[in-house]
């Protein structure tokens, strides 16, 4: 509509204003800040922006009159910065700095910041005022709609810098971001072209970032303070030092010559300038110049003001900056390094972090072995970024581990997992894919709670990506939830990825995931696994085929908002050779039964070594269902890198492990099991449960 592009120029303006308020708050570790706007044909001073304070507090200063003796109109009549003790405004304020905005013409208003502490602005803090107020003047004489006014900058307009960098650092997130805005908006308005930013910790200073130094000079600023250096002199005195030329350097600072310059800088003048917060000194900005130059008390006192805000912004973006490393940390502890090289399946996966990398997401992946050569796959994605999403990121991790060694169902798995993450509280979501791969019926059981769900390309190229209907998100959903199956056929791949993989502002999730499967179905990556020589082959080629997928989806990882996650997995059926079982009757025969079986077939497989443990184990597995569940029995042995023996029976109670007494007959059947296995355990099925253990087979050499 007519009115619309007025309107935003109004808020746009409206938003300016109130950064740099709170820049000016805070450069006074003030309570807030007011502005004013002086009518000169009726004498008015009109209160047209605040920032900190509540609408009430400010009423008695909404509209006054410029003979009131307030700091507003005092700064406004005196034209200078006007200090007065109080609280002015009933807000427990100790006084109040006020400072005339100054526009082409004259006088146009006043800036007041509310103040808490009991002492006088120092020269920075007062520069500083000075500059933003500049900015503000600007603002202020160039409404919307106003032509622009021909002839040479103004004062004001000269100072528009402040205003620039006032709104990059309000965007910027890191310390490099805070270098990269100070070196675009002040270097070329003062004609420089070097800058080294410092921070000092530890007894040392420490480079953040460079820009315009030959590569391998910056390290010259780094290093333990050393007696009559520049930065030294700062750091302790919190005041700039401003060098017009090298002889003006070696003049002040004969120690140079020896130290850091040495007739080698490729600079030739120098501003130093504190960089200071909450009253100390956090770091040094050097700005430099290819050529020498004076500064003016204008350019000082700006620069000054400058540092000022930096040193402000650089406090806040290294604590960003810890917390973002912490957060790293701890995803990288939490994400596997390697996964696991079983025998049903290889896999890789890649982890890609937002574009910018401003924190740590919730994507996370995991790959975790199961008995009878059953492998787990797991993805998903907790809602936000930060510490907190991270943790939660950890929670899910280490409940997933546990509960897979209870051996529960995809389904069931979800519902302990939707209970964690609603405990969290409501502002805590996440999505999930929790996928068995059974290497013996050559299935993937798996079940959603709001996630993409997987990709399967079939050995002949074929890609199928079912649709279910998907569960809500960890959180949000009531379960149960759905199980779902997929019929997996040897030498596939399981694709698992986050929405951050298929969906962009540049296409929607459904354009990504037909993406996806074209660069699936056209990758030669599917037969050069299944032709790999080994397992070490096959996890190289599927590392190529991560990249592949990743490069095409995510080209330009800068550009992107959401973290991204990735899993493909190369799945083995297990051989008919190596599977054998039989049913067993529902009686004390049954055990002599399983024995007799076990030996003939060891027997078979050149296992006799074996065959003594292994039929003490069936003996006391079988023997446990006919004293304490009921049938059907049905006993299985798996040949793999471990020997697996499982019976089947129709209860779904729990067995433990008593602790029998000395003069107990009975009850020890589960410690001999647990004596005589590498591990043992349970795990449950619709309407039947399945005991196992294992035992190491022995290598050839052995």
């Amino acid at each position: 509509m007519k009115g619309e592009p007025e309107e935003r120029a109004a808020g746009a303006e409206t938003d300016a204003l109130t950064l740099a308020l709170r820049q000016a708050t805070a450069c006074l570790e003030g309570l807030g800040a007011l502005v004013h706007r002086w009518d000169t044909a009726t004498g008015r001073l009109s209160l047209v922006a605040t920032d900190g304070l509540a609408a009430e507090s400010v009423a008695a200063w909404a509209d006054l009159r410029e003979e009131h003796e307030v700091p507003p109109a005092l700064a406004l009549r005196r034209g200078v910065l006007v200090m007065t003790r109080g609280d002015s405004l009933a807000i427990g304020a100790s006084g109040t700095a006020a400072v005339p905005l100054i526009g082409a013409d004259g006088p146009i208003g006043a800036l007041s910041v509310l103040t808490a502490g009991s002492g006088e602005p120092d020269d920075v803090q007062r520069s500083f005022l000075q500059a933003v107020a500049a900015w503000v003047a600007t603002r202020l004489d160039r409404s919307p709609g106003t032509p622009p006014r021909r002839g040479p900058a103004t004062q004001a307009e000269r100072t528009d810098p402040v205003g620039e960098l006032t709104a990059a650092l309000a965007e910027a997130a890191t310390s490099r971001d805070i270098v990269q805005a100070v070196a675009k908006h002040i270097l070329p308005p003062f004609g420089a072209d070097g800058l080294v930013v410092s921070v000092f910790e530890d007894g040392r200073l420490k480079v953040i970032d460079a820009v315009g130094y030959p590569k391998g000079y910056v390290s010259r600023f780094e290093g333990p303070l050393a007696v009559g250096m520049p930065v030294t002199e700062v750091l302790g005195s919190h005041e700039p030092r401003f060098i017009e030329s090298p002889a003006q350097f070696y003049q002040r600072y004969p120690a140079v010559q020896s130290k850091i310059m040495m007739g080698t800088s490729p600079k030739m003048a120098w501003a130093f300038l504190p960089l200071i917060a909450s009253g100390r000194s956090v770091g040094v900005s050097v700005v430099s110049f290819n050529r020498p130059r004076t500064f003016s008390d204008e350019e000082r006192g700006l620069l000054t003001a400058l540092s000022a805000q930096i040193g402000q912004a650089l406090e806040r973006a290294r604590l960003y900056d810890l917390e973002h490393a912490r957060a790293q940390e701890l995803q990288r502890g939490l994400l596997p390094r390697v996964l696991p090289r079983l025998p049903a399946a290889s896999a890789a996966a890649r982890y890609l972090p937002a574009g910018r990398g401003e924190q740590v997401g919730g994507d996370w992946y995991d790959v975790i072995p199961l008995p009878a050569d059953r492998v787990a796959m797991v993805i998903g994605d907790v809602m936000g970024h930060g510490i907190a999403e991270a943790a939660t990121m950890a929670r899910l991790c280490t409940a997933v581990r546990t509960l897979t060694d209870l051996g529960m169902a995809p389904d069931e798995l979800l519902g302990h997992l939707n209970d964690l993450v609603s405990d969290l509280g409501e502002d805590f979501y996440a999505t999930c894919l929790y996928a068995v791969f059974d290497p013996v019926s050559r299935s993937c059981s798996y079940s959603l709670a709001g996630h993409p769900p997987p990709v399967v390309v079939y050995p002949d190229g074929t890609v199928h990506s079912p649709a279910p209907a998907p569960d809500p998100p960890l959180g949000a959903a009531t379960p149960p939830f759905v199980a779902h199956e997929l019929s997996v056929p040897d030498e596939s791949l399981v694709v698992l990825y986050t929405d951050g993989l298929i969906d962009s502002a540049a296409r929607d999730a459904e354009q990504g995931l037909a993406q996806l499967r074209r660069i699936l179905s056209d990758s030669p990556a599917l037969a050069a696994c299944s032709e790999a020589a080994d397992q070490d082959e096959d996890v190289r080629r599927l590392e190529g085929l991560c990249d592949t997928v990743v490069s095409a989806l995510l080209p330009d990882r800068s550009g992107t908002t959401d973290d991204a996650a990735l899993l493909i997995a190369h799945t083995r059926g297990m051989a008919a050779g190596d599977i054998a079982s039989c049913g067993l009757p529902d009686d004390p025969q049954a055990a002599g039964q399983a024995r007799e079986y076990v030996r003939d077939q060891l027997a078979r497989w050149g296992l006799d070594d074996l065959a003594f443990t292994t039929e003490l184990l069936v003996s006391e597995l079988v023997g446990n269902v006919i004293r304490h569940a009921k049938g059907p029995i049905r006993l299985r042995l798996l040949r793999s890198r471990t020997l697996t023996c499982e019976v089947y029976d129709g209860s779904l109670s729990t067995p433990r492990i008593r602790h029998a007494a000395h003069t107990d007959e009975g009850g020890r059947g589960l410690q001999l099991v647990a004596a005589l296995s590498q591990r043992w355990g349970a795990r449950y099925l619709h309407d039947a449960k399945c005991i196992w253990a294992e035992q190491d087979i022995p290598s050839p050499d052995a």
